[in-house]
């Protein structure tokens, strides 16, 4: 009887070392597997982080320098003249106030508006909802460069072609973003607006005391979405305005290529303020990313 249980134990033993060892080698592979993704997410954010770096470090250069040596992450002659250019010898001061004001008009108009239609399409009742969400889905289908003419009659025709109002209204409300908030709306619960409603509160305050603070993770993807939208709008302004006084970031850094403030490539004067646009977008994701990341934020269960 002895002996039959050290034959097993001696027939045993070999696979339970092979487990042993195995076991030992699963952390290894893992720290190998974890090394191995780190270098492809380093290797993919160096690719897109590149063409940021090399813009920041060619405004910096001389006209030559950026010519001779265009993918240089340091320049030869450290140089700020095509800043000084810009806010100096330009009109780009003015451009950053213009694409400023209707900034923060547009952002503030689609976050309310968009906000209202949403609530509307997710929660009331009214002949036609469907239709109206069915259009809302078309719009989004169809490309904006076919609405431009269009849009360029309708504003001629209201008689507020070349002014700030042409260049806001139009914009205070999109489609992508009344889409987003009637799906948010639609996941909470309507118990909550239930006890609300049984002390008297009215559609509106509803809407704005009780299910639009819960919403604040899709209210700060709107934020992010329109503002970044409305920064960097150009076609619309183009239809919308022909003063210099009205020309925004976007129009103005466009017409930098036909060589507006100096002769040759520009390289420098370009990618300065396209490096100074892209700071308020940056500014603004960056404030805003840990509450859009944050979608369970005001989720109820019932």
């Amino acid at each position: 009887m002895s002996s039959t249980v050290k034959t097993r134990e001696r027939t045993v033993s070999p696979s339970r070392r092979l487990r042993a060892l195995s076991r030992e080698q699963l952390p290894n592979r893992q720290v190998a597997g974890r090394s191995l993704l780190y270098a492809i997410l380093i290797v993919l954010a160096a690719i897109y982080i590149a063409p940021f770096l090399i813009q920041v470090a060619t405004s910096f250069k001389t006209d030559g320098d950026a010519a001779s040596n265009p993918m240089s992450l340091l320049p030869q002659t450290w140089s700020t003249a095509a800043y000084e250019r810009l806010f100096l010898n330009s009109d780009f001061p003015v451009w950053f106030q213009n694409s400023a004001i209707v900034t923060v008009f547009v952002t503030l108009g689609r976050v309310f508006f968009n906000s209202l239609a949403g609530y509307a399409l997710a929660r009331l009742h009214f002949r036609g909802r469907n239709v109206i969400f069915a259009l809302l889905i078309a719009v989004m289908s169809v490309p904006g460069v076919v609405l431009l003419i269009p849009k360029f009659l309708v504003i001629n025709q209201l008689g507020i072609y070349d002014t700030y109002v042409a260049m806001i209204v139009p914009l205070l409300t999109d489609a992508a973003g009344v889409f987003i908030m009637k799906n948010f709306f639609e996941s909470i619960p309507a118990s909550v607006e239930e006890q609300a409603r049984i002390d008297g509160a009215g559609t509106f305050r509803v809407f704005w005391s009780i299910v639009l603070p819960m919403a604040r993770p899709a209210l700060v993807t709107i934020i992010i979405l329109s503002f970044q939208g409305s920064w960097n709008e150009l076609s619309h302004f183009i239809v919308a305005t022909q003063s210099p006084e009205l020309t925004t970031l976007t129009k103005g850094v466009a017409s930098l290529a036909s060589g507006q403030l100096s002769q040759g490539t520009q390289y420098p004067l370009k990618l300065a303020a396209a490096a100074i646009m892209t700071i308020p977008v940056a500014v603004m994701f960056f404030i805003f990313q840990k509450r859009i990341m944050n979608t369970t934020d005001g989720a109820v269960k019932e």
